[in-house]
């Protein structure tokens, strides 16, 4: 039961991933409204998953690791989806243009790491395949410094070519928030490592 909620969630939050990218590099507001609305439901229908998570838990007496941690990673995986669906919201709500190259590719890091962290989160089952969660964690924690390095370049272009105050401070916001995506990411591979420390 456990496995099959964790691995609902992992989909869920890798879905929210392409669809955060495809929302970005959607020319037309309406369009860009629509995907915001898909992420909308997306999160409440993890919001279920991680609810039912937590329901198991105090049902439950065996789980098939330390009750801690399956609290933690639930947590952490539901926070994922939270900020993928705060950038979207963030973006229609303030009605900025993704046209960005630093929005951009921050959020096709973002869906990069929900790709490796649904696969990681897919191998919990047997963890038999030792090598391809450490390779997808590795990956993960990679993909953070990068957005770390893009966070820092937008910043520093935004303060420097653009001079409506509105608009950066609209930016700097959604840059924040996309960054924050990448360390929950980078949160949920801290879970998962210590986990297999202890269980592999």
């Amino acid at each position: 039961m456990f496995y099959n909620l964790f691995e609902e969630v992992g989909i869920t939050v890798r879905t929210m991933g392409g669809v955060l990218k495809q929302l970005v590099n959607e020319p037309d507001f309406d369009k860009r409204a629509s995907l915001s609305t898909r992420l909308e439901d997306l999160e409440h229908e993890n919001d279920d998953h991680t609810h039912k998570l937590f329901t198991e838990l105090g049902r439950n007496f065996i789980t098939p690791f330390d009750r801690e941690d399956i609290h933690t990673l639930a947590s952490a995986l539901d926070d994922i989806a939270d900020y993928i669906y705060a950038v979207a919201k963030k973006i229609i709500f303030y009605r900025v243009n993704p046209n960005d190259p630093g929005i951009q590719k921050m959020a096709e890091l973002i869906e990069q790491g929900t790709i490796h962290i649904q696969s990681a989160v897919q191998e919990l089952r047997n963890m038999k395949n030792l090598r391809k969660i450490t390779e997808a964690l590795v990956r993960v924690n990679d993909i953070e410094n990068q957005a770390d390095d893009i966070f820092d370049l937008s910043i520093e272009k935004l303060f420097n070519q653009e001079n409506d105050f509105k608009e950066v401070i609209k930016r700097r916001e959604i840059y924040q928030v996309l960054e924050l995506a990448t360390d929950k990411c980078e949160d949920a591979a801290n879970v998962i490592e210590s986990i297999i420390v202890k269980y592999a």
